[in-house]
């Protein structure tokens, strides 16, 4: 049986770009509609500013991806630099995720035109749809979104041109005044926040480059840039068009109206009828827009029907939006799980190297937020905050990782984008209480899950029958040494730190020693008092643990214990004794001023260590991903049988 670790590399920019277009595309069903309300006819600054951002984010997108070919996102960028930090992003992104989800399939069906009463109903069976699309694999997933972008494109392309008489009134309405007559700059800042919403997507492409097409930088250009450039002109061309439509409320057509109707509605001067006109253009600004534009041209039914066109294209498109959303949870929670910062299960590959557990998780959270809750402005409010706050943390962390290859003046656009970006999410905080409140609430519960797992995976292996100094008695008995196989110097305590040893030899056929340095001063020592592994418990269970996992695991192991003053000099010694090529030395513990004041361990080492020697220093606290086989029991031990060498 083979069973793969690794998911297959089958998305080239052709089915990457639809994918990605079907989330960032959907972008202008939405924000739009939004930007007149807050703002009436100043909406066109607002959307060329976030037309600004959104090129500014692809730039730095491009980047990021060519950086983390291997998939993750704001998870993969942001551990290099601290696992807390990659679980609180990642979670931001998963909540935004789920919500772009489930928004999605709700205005999908609105788009579409769909009695309310079977809005739920038919969104929940398209959710599963979807997740049975992509349990086929992402290119399956992928051909859904090329065949959904095609159509989408061919009809925004022909109401591009329907749409140029309002197009042109649009750009002769052009006027500021909301900022001198409406708004304060405060106000006019906070309504900006809000349009950011537009920037939901863009971090799918980052989780996406484990599935691309080498070389993953070229291909992730590929599928950035035509996205963006589509998406941003036609956001100032839909935009203007809506700010000239004839479209009236309560008799006043959008080209005549000077103030926000968010104002108006605050206020109470709307009749019912007016608003739930405002919830249209809001909520379907696109579809509104080919209403008007084919009765310009041709009449009311032709108006109509080429309304009910763009509808079913642009309710196909938010279903887009959808798979991309599921699509991507999914591997945000593979790439967490490999980690083990959520359960290993939700890596599990199926035949078509889709993680099918995370699948599964990301199809039934959606459906569980749609029962719960199925009105758009709310849901919509739920999400801003995740949306902003890792992208924040994605660029914020590109920027201050020295190791990634990214030239000065990159380096240092990176970082003004990532303090833009910082101010417009704590902003968000600040103003959109509700959405602090849930993305907080998943935060919170996510950090939790991760104390609870880390804490079950650093528990102890169980001890042998015949205890830990019998274990060690028994490999230190049998010291032939192969002196054609590699040779690997374990210098660390902990289960993670023992099962990255074991699975570091056992892949190489490598003969594994583990060396523990029991610290003694001389001055305390009186004559027969030295330690010794008898008598020395944490010794024993610091090697006999390491001998356990070798030996379930088929690998040669050489346990060695010495008491010294100099920890350091025994490490170095042992190490080039034994004709080490590999030293796995564990991060200290101790605080700065001690290591400045008694020296560093770590430092020491690799000042001396020879240069043909590697040197890998690893924390106790990070978890190590394995097919190693794990001692559960005393009595499991004659019955475990060793995987083959990689």
């Amino acid at each position: 049986m083979l069973i793969a670790e690794s998911r297959p590399r089958t998305l080239t920019w052709l089915h990457a770009g639809p994918l990605l277009y079907g989330d960032w595309g959907t972008s202008r069903l939405y924000v739009l509609g939004l930007a007149f309300l807050f703002t009436a006819h100043a909406s066109v600054l607002y959307l060329a500013a976030i037309g600004l951002l959104m090129i500014a984010v692809s730039w730095a997108y491009t980047v990021i991806c060519r950086c983390f070919p291997d998939g993750g996102g704001v998870y993969t960028a942001a551990k290099q630099l601290s696992p807390t930090a990659a679980v609180v992003g990642s979670t931001l992104l998963l909540s935004g995720y789920i919500m772009t989800a489930a928004i999605s399939v709700i205005e999908a069906f609105h788009y579409f035109g769909v009695p309310s009463t079977l809005t739920l109903p038919l969104a929940v069976l398209a959710i599963i749809l979807l997740g049975g699309v992509n349990y086929l694999g992402a290119k399956s997933a992928g051909r859904f979104a090329f065949v959904v972008a095609i159509g989408a494109l061919a009809v925004s392309g022909v109401m591009a041109l329907a749409c140029l008489p309002f197009f042109v009134e649009g750009v002769k309405t052009i006027n500021f005044d909301y900022f001198t007559l409406h708004s304060t700059p405060g106000e006019a800042w906070v309504k900006f926040t809000k349009v950011c919403l537009a920037l939901a997507g863009v971090e799918a492409v980052a989780n996406m480059t484990g599935l691309m097409s080498k070389p993953v930088g070229k291909t992730a250009k590929r599928t950035i840039w035509p996205v963006t450039i589509e998406v941003v002109v036609l956001n100032m061309v839909f935009g203007l068009a809506l700010a000239g439509l004839n479209f009236e409320v309560d008799g006043v057509t959008l080209a005549q109206q000077h103030g926000p109707h968010e104002a108006l509605i605050d206020a109470g001067e709307l009749s019912t009828e007016g608003v739930e006109q405002v919830e249209r253009y809001t909520n379907a600004s696109m579809k509104v827009i080919a209403e008007q534009s084919g009765s310009h041209f041709f009449g009311e039914q032709a108006g109509f029907v080429f309304g009910k066109i763009a509808g079913v294209t642009f309710g196909l498109l938010l279903l887009s939006a959808t798979n991309t959303a599921i699509m991507a949870t999914v591997s945000v929670l593979f790439a967490m799980g490999q980690d083990r910062e959520l359960p290993r299960s939700l890596t599990k590959l199926n035949f078509s190297g889709v993680p099918w557990v995370g699948l599964i998780v990301a199809v039934l959270v959606p459906i569980g937020v749609i029962i719960a809750e199925q009105d758009v402005t709310t849901l919509a409010k739920l999400y801003v905050l995740g949306v902003c706050g890792a992208i924040t943390v994605t660029v914020g962390s590109s920027a201050l990782n020295r190791k990634l290859d990214i030239g000065p003046v990159s380096r240092a656009g990176m970082f003004a984008l990532a303090g833009f970006l910082a101010s417009v999410t704590v902003t968000i905080a600040f103003t959109q209480l509700v959405s602090t409140a849930f993305s907080g609430a998943l935060v919170a519960v996510a950090l939790t899950t991760r104390a609870i797992l880390s804490k079950r995976a650093n528990e102890q292996i169980p001890e042998p029958m015949t205890g830990w100094l019998a274990e060690v008695r028994s490999q230190e008995d049998d010291f032939d040494i192969d002196p054609a196989r590699p040779r690997i110097m374990l210098a660390a305590r902990g289960r993670s730190q023992a099962e990255f040893a074991v699975d570091t030899a056992r892949k190489r056929g490598a003969t594994l020693f583990a060396i523990f340095v029991r610290p003694i001063r001389v001055l305390d020592l009186r004559p027969g008092q030295a330690p010794i592994i008898d008598t020395d418990a944490d010794a024993q269970e610091a090697l006999g643990s390491a001998g356990v996992l070798a030996k379930a695991n088929g690998v040669r192991f050489v346990p060695i214990y010495v008491s010294s003053p100099d920890i350091a000099g025994e490490i170095l010694d042992y190490t080039v004794t034994f004709n080490c090529d590999t030293l796995i030395l564990g991060k200290s513990r101790r605080s700065l001023f001690s290591r400045r004041l008694e020296g560093d361990v770590v430092s020491q080492v690799a000042n001396a260590l020879p240069d043909d020697t590697v040197l890998i220093t690893r924390s106790a606290d990070t978890p190590h991903v394995s097919r190693l086989v794990m001692p559960t029991g005393p009595d499991d031990r004659q019955s475990m049988k060793a995987p083959p060498n990689e």
